[in-house]
């Protein structure tokens, strides 16, 4: 159990890893399209809110595909299963369960399970700071619709 415990903890910094490069690069390219001016305010906040969440969902396949490969190198599936749909069956919490680990590996669905549901609310409010920011740089924040925060 420690080894499961050990291995799943590997894999969730790895990831954690992962999703906070790609934050970075997010804020980084939210910042220099947040400094231009913009003719349409509305079309500009659906274009960052889209390109946002576009590169969070790849980040979190990304972080599947790792759990898949960490699935093969353990043994953790029966054979032939399909690994990619059990890494996201488990990361996304899902939970079909027509594919269980092997015995020696039951742990891993829920360690999997624990940093896809951290990840996804890291995703959150990253998507929700992004719009309160933008919303506020391109000027669709009316304090008498949605007040200023301070």
């Amino acid at each position: 159990m420690l080894f499961q415990l050990l291995a799943g903890a590997l894999v969730s910094v790895i990831n954690i890893g992962i999703h906070a490069l790609v934050t970075v690069v997010a804020v980084w390219i939210a910042r220099s399209a947040g400094l231009r001016k913009v003719v349409r305010p509305r079309l500009h906040l659906v274009g960052v809110m889209m390109a946002t969440a576009a590169v969070l969902q790849a980040a979190h396949a990304l972080e599947v595909l790792v759990w898949a490969w960490t699935y093969a190198i353990v043994q953790a599936a029966p054979p032939d299963s399909d690994l990619l749909y059990f890494a996201f069956v488990n990361y996304t919490t899902l939970g079909y369960g027509d594919i269980t680990p092997v015995r020696e590996w039951r742990l891993i669905g829920p360690l999997t399970a624990m940093n896809g549901v951290l990840l996804f609310g890291w995703s959150a409010a990253i998507l929700f700071e992004f719009l309160r920011k933008t919303l506020d740089h391109v000027g669709l924040i009316n304090d008498d619709v949605i007040p200023r925060r301070g």
